[in-house]
């Protein structure tokens, strides 16, 4: 016979009175957010039911004892979302604007290689008084710095569905604390000549990955880093060396770094010719280097559940031309903005956390942030985009305001906007 309304609230009722303290020592089934692939291909983040874990009182058995690599809780389960040629960070997932090595984004154009750290060598010749080879070990003889920076991908936007987390959204930026040799120390060493104003830095990836870099960039702050967040740089990363060009489209920042050629023009290379050049309006953009200022609420956040009361809004902001000095959060859709509160220190081209105490009353509604930097650039809205880049703008340096709109039964949802 079919149980009524009332029986079924009854029996949850006496459900929940069985969860006692013993059936929580005794074990329990848990549930994780994982990423999975949809039949279309796509990858979508679910709840997933894990093996029982056994929550033993832990003060009444030892634990295991000291491993050779520490490992994440068993119940903690950040995950980065792949493509067949990217790997997205889950921005939602961390707390503070360090990117843990094994969930930094990953973009790469023919996968990985393997190099041998005693045989690597990078050569710098070209407009040069002394052409010289450097082995690892020569690069880590030199003074050594260490400096904490984002990396974006230049096409890091995507849209389209309200199901959408802020991985999905610009998941292709991650921030590392990095260790090298500054370029400025190598250029010296070899002498670049006063004419040269450009140089190439070629990868030693099967794409034979390649960029022109103004001479300029290199003696300001580029460095070759192959350390990452205190250990030996991640071979998703550029193992053993990479050029680091802090602000700086993620593209540029040659890995596996193993030739720079100075010259006094730029090469031209398949990358800056093929892809990353685009319309904007009626002229064609070319080398636009510098990440613009962007953030993004990464809580709260879909697929977030709120309840009425008061709530942290957090997120991130960052600008490749320097620092942020200011983030604004609207939380009645752009009629009104309030400062955040910055997350100490606030560095140079890196991510900065912010946060920002709300009250929610139960009213439908939007939130949204948007980035100031110090040459006083005000992240744009995607319609003040379209107006400065015309309707045929690309993917590339997509930076607009993200909102997400608050339900009345707290559901929170990205809203998509469309331009084509």
């Amino acid at each position: 016979m079919e149980k009524t309304e009332p029986d079924k609230e009854a029996e949850k009722t006496l459900i929940n009175k069985k969860i006692s303290r013993r059936f929580l020592l005794g074990g329990a089934a848990t549930t994780a957010i994982v990423a999975m692939q949809s039949s279309l291909g796509k990858w979508i983040q679910v709840a997933a039911q894990q093996p029982v874990l056994k929550l033993d009182d832990p003060t009444k058995r030892i634990g295991p004892g000291p491993g050779a690599v520490g490992k994440r809780s068993a119940f903690e389960h950040p995950v980065r979302i792949k493509s067949d040629t990217s790997s997205r960070t889950p921005l939602q997932d961390l707390y503070s604007s360090l990117t843990p090595s094994d969930l930094h984004y990953e973009r790469h154009h023919a996968g990985v290689p393997v190099i041998d750290p005693d045989k690597y060598e990078l050569l710098i010749h070209g407009m040069v008084g002394k052409p010289m080879v450097f082995k690892l070990h020569d690069l880590k003889r030199f003074p050594s710095v260490t400096r904490t920076c984002f990396l974006e991908c230049s096409g890091n936007f995507r849209s389209g569905k309200e199901t959408m987390t802020p991985q999905e959204i610009c998941g292709l930026t991650s921030q590392s604390e990095w260790t090298g040799v500054m370029l400025s120390t190598l250029f010296r060493e070899v002498g670049v000549e006063p004419k040269a104003t450009w140089f190439l830095a070629e990868g030693s990836d099967a794409a034979v990955m390649t960029r022109s870099i103004p001479v300029k960039k290199g003696f300001d702050d580029a460095m070759i880093v192959y350390a990452q967040n205190g250990e030996a740089i991640r071979p998703e990363q550029g193992y053993p060396a990479r050029l680091l060009l802090p602000g700086w489209e993620g593209n540029t920042c040659i890995k596996w770094i193993r030739r720079i050629e100075l010259s006094d023009e730029s090469f031209m290379t398949r990358e800056e010719t093929s892809k990353y050049t685009y319309p904007v309006k009626d002229r064609i953009r070319q080398f636009s280097f510098e990440m613009d200022a962007r953030s993004i609420i990464t809580y709260p956040a879909y697929p977030n559940q709120l309840e009425r009361g008061w709530v942290e809004i957090r997120g991130i902001a960052w600008s490749g031309r320097g620092k942020v000095i200011r983030v604004e959060v609207s939380t009645d859709a752009g009629k009104t903005w309030n400062t955040t509160r910055l997350q100490e220190p606030v560095l140079d081209k890196a991510h900065t956390y912010f946060r920002h105490l709300w009250q929610w009353t139960g009213d439908e509604t939007e939130i949204m942030s948007r980035a100031i930097d110090e040459t006083n650039y005000t992240q744009p809205t995607l319609r003040q985009l379209l107006d400065a880049r015309g309707t045929e703008m690309s993917g590339y340096h997509m930076n607009p305001i993200t909102a997400w709109q608050i339900k009345r039964d707290g559901k929170v949802l990205f809203k998509p906007e469309s331009w084509k």
